[in-house]
């Protein structure tokens, strides 16, 4: 039982720092510059990968583009075309279907997406050769035929390279594209939705380049780059449009702005005239004129081909839906407890939004302690803060406790929550284990948690839930409305709060000042007792007698033991 008898009495000198609160976000430092430079070593493997998950069901096929660029497609003969990035084809058989007699080269950096060109049941040998190319250091002219090709397409491909190395993508297409010939490109603009979602995340490479959570990046382009980029590298601009479309999702009451630049380009030519180059300007506009706006209400929250790609990723971008392939399943064995879990894939975690969404080393360190310790909860009344999608604290809890409440503030963790406590425990065990939704400092939800139960909850505990500044004040306001009062405790047993983590943007004495504005005192931390006058170490003899301590996952945890005052 958690006796804090010996320990609670008296005044204890606690390091509890009279110094101001400070509690904001750091500033977005963005990725680090490891991982920098191991998405840029790595990003053939990162979208092999992509290719490996999706194969071609990612992006739907293009038949926009003979509607859009149809007059650069038709007449003169057969066009050679070279589509650069060419993924899973999604552009060359539609462009092969409405041109029959079109010849189309057609790269990829990802040896896999290459692959799914050839698999493809409309891949003729004669009418394209599809062959691996990183266009930033491989020659094309070892593959085409220099000044050969009309039409080059980059259609959501650019965004994918490095800014810096643009440039060599560019240089490599001016070798084989013939001195007449055009580069018609689609991509993502700035002020899109998914570069909006982007901030607030760590997920920030340079300006208007980020990663995504799968490890593959995209740039956003604004026009004065855009043209820059190409005049810089041989080509004049032709045609340049911002793209706009509104989608309204009634259902959800959201309304998405996507945004995208659409343009063509053509090999400079030192006799392209002044007036022709005036005309050509009149196709520009600024970012803030959209050259082409839609809007669309649609209750499926779908767009049509003719307008803009609309895919499951593009729809996790703009509701954040994360399709079921990106969860893999993992089993955990600890101190006799065996678990088969669903979380979200490794290769998601590191930039995913949801922090819920996996298994933190804090909550493996947790059920460790409670699975040795079995009195911390035993015929209590235990609430779990932030548990996440793994829940294994929660599960462990309910083999003793008298009830259970698993809580987090994410929709998606939840659902995933349900389902692996469902599939992970006894059908006794689920009659005393409830999960409920609770965002930190929401009246509704805190009122729905207590009418579980009335007189409050014996034991609170918190597994990395002091990862976000704004949270720590909602975090132990809400434990203060939810923790139970001494008065109604039986045994003498004091309530407590116990929060297991490592520091990172909130440190200790931030954490114990925002813990005292709400009447909590710190009684026990652990690895180092916080009085070497008391008797013993409440939190130290949970690690008696195992050897917990020597088969720690992190080293840097920390476990601070809190009684409401």
């Amino acid at each position: 039982m958690l006796d804090f008898t010996s320990m609670a009495s008296g005044d204890p000198k606690l390091p509890l720092q009279t110094q101001r609160l400070q509690i904001y976000s750091n500033p977005n430092s963005g990725v680090s510059p490891f991982w920098r430079e191991k998405y840029e070593r790595e990003a053939k493997k990162y979208w092999d990968v992509f290719y490996k998950r999706h194969k071609d069901k990612f992006f739907k096929d293009r038949h926009y583009l003979d509607k859009e660029w149809g007059d650069y497609f038709s007449g003169g003969g057969r066009k050679v075309i070279l589509e650069a990035g060419c993924g899973a084809g999604n552009t060359i058989f539609p462009v092969i279907a409405s041109y029959p007699d079109a010849f189309v080269y057609a790269c990829d950096f990802s040896p896999r997406a290459v692959e799914l060109v050839k698999m493809h049941e409309d891949f003729k040998e004669s009418h394209v050769h599809a062959f691996v190319s990183d266009l930033t250091a491989d020659d094309l002219c070892k593959e085409i035929t220099p000044s050969s090709v009309d039409i080059v397409t980059m259609i959501f491909m650019l965004s994918a390279v490095s800014p810096e190395k643009m440039p060599l993508v560019l240089q490599n297409i001016r070798k084989v594209i013939k001195p007449n010939g055009h580069v018609l490109l689609r991509d993502y603009a700035t002020g899109d939705l998914a570069q909006e979602r982007f901030s607030g995340k760590d997920q920030k490479i340079s300006d208007n380049f980020y990663v995504r959570g799968d490890g593959t990046r995209a740039y956003y382009f604004s026009n004065e780059f855009l043209t820059n980029l190409f005049k810089e590298n041989g080509f004049d601009v032709h045609k340049l449009d911002v793209c706009c479309k509104e989608v309204e999702n009634r259902s959800r009451e959201l309304i998405m702005k996507r945004r995208w630049v659409q343009a063509v380009f053509r090999v400079s030519d030192g006799s392209y005239s002044s007036s022709s180059k005036e005309a050509d300007a009149n196709h520009l506009d600024s970012d803030n004129n959209i050259g082409r706006k839609a809007i669309e209400q649609n209750n499926n929250s779908s767009l049509t081909d003719s307008v803009i790609d609309m895919s499951e990723g593009v729809a996790a971008d703009m509701f954040g839906v994360l399709p079921s392939e990106e969860y893999e399943s993992m089993e955990i064995n600890l101190r006799g407890w065996n678990f088969k879990i669903n979380l979200l894939s490794k290769e998601y975690q590191h930039t995913c939004k949801s922090t819920g969404l996996m298994l933190w080393e804090s909550a493996r360190l947790m059920a460790s302690v409670l699975a040795e310790n079995p009195n911390i909860v035993a015929g209590k009344r235990v609430l779990e803060l932030g548990c996440g999608s793994g829940g294994i604290c929660s599960m462990i809890a309910a083999r003793h406790a008298d009830l259970v409440v698993a809580t987090d503030g994410d929709s998606f963790a939840l659902d995933l929550l349900a389902k692996n406590v469902a599939s992970n425990i006894e059908s006794l065990l689920l009659t005393k284990l409830t999960t409920k939704k609770l965002e930190w400092g929401n009246k509704d939800h805190i009122e729905s948690i207590k009418e579980l139960s009335s007189i409050g909850f014996d034991v609170i505990i918190g597994t990395d839930v002091t990862y976000v500044p704004e949270a720590i004040l909602p975090l132990f306001a809400t434990a203060k409305e939810l923790i139970a009062s001494s008065e109604s405790n039986k045994d003498d047993n004091v309530p407590s709060l116990i929060l297991c983590h490592i520091f990172r943007r909130v440190d200790e004495p931030t954490l114990l000042s925002a813990a005292a504005q709400f009447g909590f005192r710190l009684v026990d931390k652990w690895p180092i007792g916080i009085s070497t006058e008391m008797p013993r170490s409440v939190i130290g003899d949970w690690f008696v007698n195992n050897d917990l301590q020597d088969d720690l996952p992190n080293t840097a945890l920390k476990i601070l033991l809190f009684c409401k005052e």
